[in-house]
């Protein structure tokens, strides 16, 4: 193998490492399984290169297939090629849209089905990513796997929280230690508390941060930790907290009859005193940051400021067409932007991106990507080396967890003429004016996922009279009522084809009051921001 070629394969195993790492942490913090599959999707989306992943579950191999989540909702059509046996299968296919379909079976007997398209170069699925597949594979397992400690974990603490609630004594020792504001005086009051109720001769608690010890107690007074370590008749238990290990440790259970061995509900009350002083400790901290929130606050108010000036106020006037936007932020400051630059040489530039994220790293992404664009649009460059340049500065300027779906359509009013990128974005919506509607996915991969010369392929497309098209992000459609169902692409496809509105303004108002009227009284999850687009 040539040394370029070594470099490259080393770089690719590389990239595939920290993804599988930086994979596993958004998989373990997923809810539920739709919100697990559907960040699975997007992890394969970006190392595999298609768009096209729908993922399926079923408990038993006797039950029918439930979609996770769907790209295509024609993916349903295709179950039958996922076949579950005991052991992992990943068939290759020839004969239909999709070209791999992949069973897995999951410790607890249940199965994840996939069918994932082709990708976006139109390549056949190479050795590489045959090896991807199966690594990843191992990844949603590892992570399946830690969902169902996590759910029995949250049963089992129900559980116990319900018998401790019987002890009185265990009640009034929370009210004591919610009344302490010193982290030294909770510490006390668990310990004697612990010591007292499981009837041990003695215990201790222990403070680490960062393997050092910082704070050690013991009650009575007086005594070393080893001689409770070294104790063959001991209970402990332990808890993390703010960067610092907690671990507590009694010794030697007296009764009338000598010194017994600890049973279930002295190990219920130990684990139930750590849980309160974790509380009280937590509520402690709290209570400091409660103090510099006001701080916290004037900053995003600064954030927010800078990316009211970016989002634009009031959109160009294009002679012969109707233009209308919207943004409208989850949270204090987000992470979506639009825009409508006019060019030096007449064009227009329409632009939608989404970062990953939100807050204050995402506004300060954005803000980057709005000073890049008109910094370089102006220069009259091709599209697919603007979009290389940007994704450039986007790698360089964000953490490895952050990066910027990007569509970017610039017009030419004379004659309608539309070039066009789409890095990772949402396919825009064209509406013509027969009544058919055109999905538009040309680009790459997301800004600032990689930097290593992936190409940007562009588009050019022409708008006839009463075309119409739709930029936005995916706040619309995957926005999700009560029961977790998402407004989805197909609703927003109907609705693009049922409402041409004379105005674009009145199709955007109606396109959020249809999406609000489906999430009803769920809090907004994320931005919701669209560009409507009518040639005359």
């Amino acid at each position: 193998m040539a040394s370029a070629e070594l470099n490259l394969l080393v770089d690719k195993l590389n990239l595939q490492v920290k993804s599988f790492q930086e994979g596993f942490e958004v998989l373990s913090n997923s809810k539920n399984l739709t919100d697990l599959a559907r960040n699975f999707s997007h992890i394969l989306r970006g190392n595999l290169l298609s768009i096209n992943v729908n993922i399926f579950y079923k408990e038993q191999s006797e039950k029918d297939w439930r979609a996770l989540y769907l790209h295509n909702k024609e993916a349903i059509k295709f179950t039958y090629e996922l076949k579950p046996e005991n052991i992992l299968k990943i068939n290759f296919l020839t004969d239909n849209n999709y070209k791999v379909a992949i069973t897995l079976p999951m410790i607890n007997s249940s199965y994840f089905g996939l069918l994932i398209g082709q990708k976006i170069d139109k390549k056949e699925y190479s050795s590489f990513d045959r090896v991807s597949i199966q690594i990843f594979l191992q990844l949603l397992d590892n992570a399946y796997q830690a969902y169902l400690n996590n759910k029995k974990e949250k049963e089992l603490i129900f559980s116990l929280n319900n018998r401790v609630l019987q002890l009185n004594s265990l009640i009034d020792t929370g009210i004591e230690l919610s009344a302490l504001d010193k982290t030294e005086s909770l510490l006390e009051l668990a310990l004697e508390r612990a010591v007292v109720l499981t009837n041990a001769s003695a215990g201790c608690i222990t403070v680490y941060e960062n393997d050092n010890i910082i704070k050690y107690l013991s009650f009575p007074p007086g005594i070393e930790e080893n001689d409770l370590k070294e104790s063959t008749n001991k209970l402990n238990t332990e808890f993390s907290l703010l960067g610092k290990t907690y671990k507590f440790i009694l010794i030697e259970k007296e009764s009338r009859a000598g010194v017994i061995e600890f049973d279930d509900t002295d190990k219920i009350l130990l684990e139930a005193f750590a849980r309160q002083l974790e509380s009280a400790i937590e509520n402690e901290h709290l209570h400091k940051e409660a103090l510099e929130k006001e701080n916290i606050k004037k900053e995003l108010s600064v954030a927010s400021d800078i990316q009211k000036k970016i989002i634009p106020e009031k959109l160009p006037e294009i002679d012969g067409y109707d233009l209308a936007g919207i943004n409208i932020p989850s949270k204090e400051v987000g992470g979506d932007y639009y825009d409508c630059i006019e060019l030096n040489d007449g064009r227009y530039a329409l632009i939608m991106a989404d970062v990953a994220g939100k807050g204050v790293p995402a506004a300060l992404l954005v803000s980057t990507l709005n000073a890049s664009l008109k910094s370089y649009l102006d220069l009259q460059i091709p599209l697919d080396k603007l979009a290389q340049k940007i994704n450039s500065i986007i790698y360089n300027a964000s953490p490895s967890n952050k990066f910027i779906t990007f569509f970017i359509a610039v017009l030419n009013p004379k004659n309608g003429e539309l070039d066009i990128i789409n890095a990772g974005h949402n396919p825009a919506l064209l509406l013509r004016n027969n009544g058919v509607l055109q999905k538009i996915n040309a680009g790459g991969v997301a800004l600032g996922m990689f930097n290593m010369g992936l190409p940007f392929v562009g588009e050019k497309i022409t708008l006839n009279s009463a075309d119409r098209l739709l930029l936005f992000t995916d706040g619309i459609p995957e926005a999700m009522n009560e029961n977790e169902e998402e407004y989805s692409d197909e609703r927003l496809e109907e609705f693009i084809e049922k409402y041409q509105f004379p105005k674009s303004s009145e199709l955007i108002d109606a396109l959020v009051h249809d999406v609000k009227s489906h999430t009803r009284e769920c809090p907004q999850s994320d931005d919701i921001t669209a560009l409507y687009l009518i040639k005359h």
